[in-house]
């Protein structure tokens, strides 16, 4: 009884938080790349809730790794990174959520081991970062077919072990963390038409391995998680209308915990939210608006940080503002919800995908 009284007091919390916000359903869809499967979930949006869709999970190709989601949510691109594959898959959205695959797929050749997709908000480029082989291979995204076709130059040389890779907001610029001998770097690209070119000098990171990577809504400002040598800490950049980085004043910011492997901002720039992989939490901070420097929440009743299971690798805010989801790649291998309520997360489900669960995206 006491079980019941407690799902139904986070059902009306739920539908108190979301009183003027879209009461339409969203879709989730996560990468298991153990099972080489997407797993496909409806969105209650008025609890967090989610529940399988027919079909799912749906089998993709090699070790799939990265999603990407167009914004008209019509199209999900998948990277296939595993052996003999190095391509792409792209599935139809259908109108309850369900996939459906459109052969063939797409290669990345003569590119390797696509690990990682970032597209610009327009939905009209998807980049994609290659740890293989060092580079980034762009395509331009068909609007009515979803499509990709290889822009001219691509792929573009980066010269180290990328990491992870970020566009602005604006899409004018990109930015790629990549690992180094004593120091990783952070190299930018001005973005025209899909074409990259590499903005010199590079910027030396705060730690060997620089990993998750972040950009505020306005573009001004990038977060960079740092793991390896000067481990649990958080860079702040600030972008200027070049695209070259500064560090800010109180840059590095001790993060308390250990492995900062992914990072997001809520959708007004006013929260960060921090996947300690090493320490099994969410740390969460409030964000000066002039600075950018993040601040420990202090409102928070764990004192900023949140518990999650084992291994959070994976960080993903639905639209409305009111639920994040984990993605954790411990022995658990589960996706949790959590209720947010001005930054403060209260954990709500855990959905048990049997594999670690290594991109998740929302429909809007």
């Amino acid at each position: 009884m006491l079980q019941k009284a407690l799902v139904l007091v986070l059902i009306l919390a739920g539908i108190a938080g979301c009183i003027g916000c879209s009461t339409s359903s969203h879709y989730v869809y996560a990468a298991l790349p153990n099972a080489n499967e997407v797993a496909a979930y409806r969105e209650d949006p008025y609890s967090g809730t989610l529940t399988p869709l027919a079909g799912s999970p749906y089998t993709v190709g090699d070790g799939a790794y990265s999603l990407a989601l167009h914004p008209s949510g019509k199209f999900l691109y998948v990277a296939n990174p595993g052996q003999g594959e190095n391509d792409i898959s792209l599935f139809d959205v259908q109108t309850n959520g369900t996939l459906v695959e459109v052969p063939p797929r797409t290669p990345v050749t003569p590119a390797s081991v696509p690990q990682l997709l970032v597209m610009d908000a327009a939905g009209a480029y998807l980049y994609v970062m290659n740890a293989g082989s060092d580079n980034i291979s762009v395509f331009s995204i068909d609007s009515s077919a979803g499509t990709l076709t290889e822009v001219p130059n691509s792929p573009f040389f980066i010269g180290f072990p990328p990491v992870s890779m970020r566009l602005t907001p604006s899409g004018n610029f990109l930015y790629v963390s990549a690992a180094g001998q004593g120091a990783g770097f952070i190299a930018a690209y001005s973005v025209n038409a899909g074409q990259l070119s590499l903005l010199l000098p590079l910027t030396t990171a705060d730690g060997i391995d620089p990993s998750g990577l972040a950009i505020d809504p306005s573009g001004t400002h990038l977060y960079v998680g740092n793991i390896g040598t000067n481990a649990s800490s958080i860079s702040i950049y600030t972008i200027d209308s070049s695209g070259a980085l500064a560090k800010v004043n109180g840059s590095p910011l001790n993060d308390s915990f250990s492995n900062p492997v992914s990072l997001i901002l809520d959708a007004k720039g006013q929260y960060l939210y921090v996947a300690n992989q090493g320490s099994n939490n969410v740390a969460v901070y409030s964000v000066d608006s002039t600075t950018g420097l993040p601040v420990a929440l202090t409102t928070s009743t764990s004192t900023f940080n949140f518990t999650t299971e084992a291994g959070p690798s994976v960080l993903v805010e639905d639209p409305n503002g009111n639920y994040l989801f984990v993605g954790n790649k411990g022995s658990s291998s589960g996706i949790q919800a959590f209720g947010v309520n001005a930054g403060n997360l209260n954990p709500l489900f855990t959905y048990g995908v049997g594999n670690p669960a290594t991109s998740i995206v929302v429909t809007q």
